[in-house]
């Protein structure tokens, strides 16, 4: 892990948030309570619902400001006092970057209040300015109210001193509402957005109308517009936009959004091909170039993780390597520090067959493992569900022991109960694809393109796809499936076997390409097979029974 600083001084943040214009539209009581709290400063928005008491949240956490229930007549006190509400129940006040959001009753009548202050902090952009001016399509991603909103609105600050930029302000939260523009956004140009549902039109439009080199979208999550960045992008305009979520793996199992970082499709490899993997013939594999070319995760505040070129994260993720992202954050004296992380190591063939190999071939799922432990704690602050599986790394445990669901199309349900047991892999048998993990099917069953078959193409479940429905190609596949969870059972004879199989791999020497064992049994082959596996090396059975044997070549 190398840690990089960036040779200058971020300069210091200067905050603006009219919080006056905000309290007064509050009733006069709410007003006060906000006002004597210490941490006014720190104020992120203000809640009114019915019949509760009003309450502020904080970055340090929400308090009640008063003990009297909120009525009708303070909400009319604070809704006559904003412009209107759209489409989307949002509504701003003219020159401020504050944000009133309504709760409606099923009459339409309103009941509770979102009041969010609306900031524009000058130098938040600094931490990734080098990306933003380099340019390349951004997608800035992040949970609610970490700030993208904020970074954004820097980001065209920054980029129109040089370049034509023109916002998409769908709720005017960027430029605040209003027919001008805030001061914050700087000379970028602001299109308002008269329905949510028209944004991909107001998008197109932009790039048709008003000659951009840079568009500036918040908050893409619906499919349109999702392909209306698409087109922007394949027509050379720059793209800075955001999106709700919590990670790359995370995004490209959402189906609206996917197609941001390529999309995802089910391809069916040669057998060469699927030889030269090592994987199943049908794989999972980017579908399209990413309309956004670097992706920016906010963790905090004050700290990001980079994907610089998301096409190869993406490719990493699908093939069972992901790569761990480039960390920036802010130290408390305002330096950004960059810190590089270096690929884990992979373990050796002899490490392997000690250990019991657990490196996993199912896409979003990833083990890091003992040899790359110092990045561990990087992987832990980018990905939450990492953090279990990383741990039990550390501590010796498989991270595939967890139960996978299977569900099965054209292959029998009994048989594959039988090869579950006798196997003892962790998996079941399930009945409904909305349970499912994996779906096992025939070749012919694929080719036809059954309706369970596309259904979960678009859920985004990973396919196998086996020649027959015969034992041992449903044995074939638990094994692809558990690569280093399946025992090797020494039954009588075997022993002689697997003993040679596990010195063939380790005297497996570089300039050769394979290595032949004795002939065996099938019980025995298969067992060959699994120990060739946990040594992440190929292997494959030749002849004809009782001289069938098995090659292991390397990969």
């Amino acid at each position: 892990m190398e840690c990089d600083l960036i040779n200058k001084m971020t300069t210091t943040q200067r905050i603006t948030d009219d919080l006056e214009a905000m309290l007064a539209v509050f009733p006069p009581e709410v007003a006060q309570a906000v006002q004597s709290r210490d941490n006014f400063d720190n104020l992120l928005e203000v809640i009114l619902d019915l019949g509760r008491n009003p309450s502020a949240r904080f970055t340090s956490g929400e308090v009640e400001l008063l003990d009297e229930p909120v009525t009708h007549d303070d909400l009319k006190y604070v809704t006559d006092r904003i412009g209107d509400f759209d489409a989307d129940n949002r509504a701003g006040m003219e020159r401020t970057l504050h944000r009133i959001s309504a709760i409606r009753n099923r009459r339409g009548k309103v009941v509770g209040l979102t009041c969010r202050v609306g900031r524009a902090v000058y130098g938040t952009i600094e931490i990734i300015e080098d990306l933003v001016e380099s340019g390349q399509s951004i997608l800035i991603l992040g949970k609610p109210g970490v700030g993208k909103t904020t970074m954004l609105r820097e980001a065209a600050r920054i980029l129109a001193q040089k370049h034509r930029v023109v916002i998409v302000d769908t709720s005017n939260e960027i430029g605040g509402d209003g027919d001008v523009p805030h001061p914050a956004v700087g000379q970028a140009r602001r299109m308002q957005v008269p329905k949510p549902s028209l944004q991909h039109e107001v998008m197109i439009e932009a790039v048709e109308n008003h000659n951009p080199e840079v568009i500036v979208i918040d908050e893409i999550g619906r499919e349109l517009e999702a392909l209306a960045a698409r087109t922007i992008a394949e027509r050379g305009v720059q793209l800075i936009g955001t999106a709700h979520g919590n990670g790359l793996e995370n995004l490209l199992l959402n189906p609206t959004l996917s197609d941001l970082v390529g999309g995802i499709e089910s391809v069916t490899l040669s057998d060469d091909e699927a030889r030269r993997r090592g994987t199943q013939k049908t794989v999972l594999e980017r579908r399209s170039p990413p309309t956004f070319t670097v992706m920016v995760e906010i963790i905090d505040r004050e700290r990001v993780a980079v994907h610089r070129d998301v096409a190869s994260s993406v490719d990493a993720i699908l093939r069972g390597y992901p790569m761990l992202p480039e960390e920036r954050y802010r130290d408390e004296y305002g330096k950004v520090h960059i810190v590089k992380t270096t690929k884990p190591n992979m373990p050796t063939v002899s490490q392997s067959l000690r250990r019991g190999n657990n490196m996993e071939t199912s896409p979003f799922q990833r083990n890091i493992g003992k040899d790359a432990a110092q990045n561990k704690q990087h992987a832990q602050r980018y990905s939450a569900m990492n953090e279990t599986r990383d741990a039990q790394d550390d501590m010796g445990g498989n991270a595939n022991s967890v139960e996978k669901r299977i569900y099965p199309v054209g292959v029998p349900r009994s048989r594959l109960i039988q090869s579950v047991r006798e196997l003892g892999v962790p998996a079941m048998v399930v009945k409904d694809l909305k349970d499912a993990d994996v779906l096992v099917t025939q070749r012919r069953y694929y080719r036809d393109r059954l309706q369970p078959i596309v259904d979960a193409e678009e859920r985004g479940i990973p396919i196998f796809v086996v020649k027959s429905n015969s034992i041992g190609q449903i044995e074939q596949f638990l094994a692809d499936s558990f690569p280093g969870q399946l025992t090797v059972r020494r039954e009588n004879g075997s022993s002689e076997a697997i003993d040679q199989a596990m010195q063939a791999i380790e005297g497996l020497g570089e300039d050769q390409k394979f290595v032949d064992l004795q002939p065996a049994p099938a019980s025995i082959r298969r067992q060959q097979h699994e120990i060739a596996r946990q040594a992440h090396l190929v292997s494959e059975s030749f002849g004809k029974d009782p001289n069938r044997f098995v090659r292991i070549f390397r990969d």
